[in-house]
């Protein structure tokens, strides 16, 4: 398709982009009228959000349309998986200059469209608007089917903490693109488009999982929000988190400990659980540390390696100083 989203027009836009939306079986009533009417058979809808803006998010020179897609409606399903739930719709808010190609638009909704359907998802509706920056708001919703959701203030002194999907990929990618260069095409493919393992959400929280969170600002990070919900302390173990040796030759190349990807990288969306002691977890889910104590007196829970604090950055803050 040639010409600009000016030029074939608003509503043009909507019904190109309309129609390469397949409906779900969740999907009652799709794109096309006021509002979409998605199944709530649990009668609870889990519900998350998250924005993305271009030269902040994302780049045009480092990712295609149809990676900006796939890794929005990554990184929003992953939260609706983190609660145990299963991912049903997801809508889509858009804000475009009025010169970006046709066709930028068209395949990003091919990525939307696509990562929604890994995720048994689909594109119910949203809305079209003209501004300077691309701009992504995304809200996605879930089924519990039956389950309690799975909080960040239920870890319990004794939990094992688990982790399942990959960890410092996205992050290694990400330095490799910063420093010019396209490969090794995993870890950049890792960046450009996540993987969130949907399916490991609700099986953790049949497992009886006490706690739940995807990996989106680091995992010490993100451990630290379940820490200070339960009031506990976490301790993980360094020796027990699987360092690929390319990425370790990519940190040694660039001189980075490896190990920082690890534990401070975000946007790889592997969801980290803890589960009591005695769960046979099945052998997706790697143990990589415990729910060491209760939090001290005067204190939030805090987030420990080898029982030491873990002294370099802990994950992504979007209002921390650059």
């Amino acid at each position: 398709m040639q010409g600009t989203v000016g030029e074939l027009g608003e509503f043009g836009l909507i019904r190109e982009l309309t129609a390469r939306l397949p409906l779900t079986a969740a999907v009652e009533l799709g794109p096309g009228d006021d509002a979409a009417v998605v199944k709530a058979p649990d009668s609870r809808v889990v519900a998350t959000t998250d924005v993305l803006i271009e030269g902040r998010h994302f780049r045009r020179d480092w990712s295609t349309a149809y990676d900006v897609g796939r890794k929005s409606a990554a990184q929003n399903l992953a939260d609706i998986a983190a609660m145990g739930a299963v991912p049903t719709a997801i809508l889509l808010g858009l804000v475009v200059p009025a010169d970006l190609p046709t066709t930028w638009a068209t395949e990003l909704m091919d990525g939307l469209r696509d990562e929604c359907q890994v995720a048994g998802a689909g594109v119910v509706g949203g809305d079209v608007v003209r501004g300077e920056t691309i701009t992504l708001a995304i809200t996605a919703l879930g089924d519990l089917q039956g389950r309690e959701p799975v909080k960040r203030s239920g870890a319990q002194v004794g939990d094992v903490v688990a982790v399942t999907g990959w960890l410092g990929w996205s992050a290694a990618g990400l330095t490799v693109l910063s420093r010019g260069f396209r490969s090794p095409r995993a870890f950049v493919e890792a960046h450009r488009r996540p993987e969130p393992p949907y399916h490991a959400g609700p099986a953790a929280a049949e497992l009886g999982a006490t706690a739940m969170i995807d990996v989106s600002d680091g995992l010490v990070a993100d451990l630290g929000h379940v820490a200070a919900a339960s009031a506990v302390d976490i301790d993980l173990r360094a020796a027990d988190f699987d360092v690929p040796a390319q990425m370790a030759d990519i940190g040694q190349a660039v001189g980075v400990d490896p190990l920082v990807w690890v534990l401070s990288g975000g946007e790889d969306h592997a969801i980290v659980a803890t589960f009591p002691a005695g769960v046979q977890l099945p052998a997706r889910w790697r143990v990589v540390g415990q729910v060491a104590g209760p939090a001290r007196t005067g204190r939030t829970g805090r987030v420990t390696v080898d029982g030491a604090p873990w002294d370099r950055s802990a994950g992504w803050d979007h209002f921390a100083e650059e």
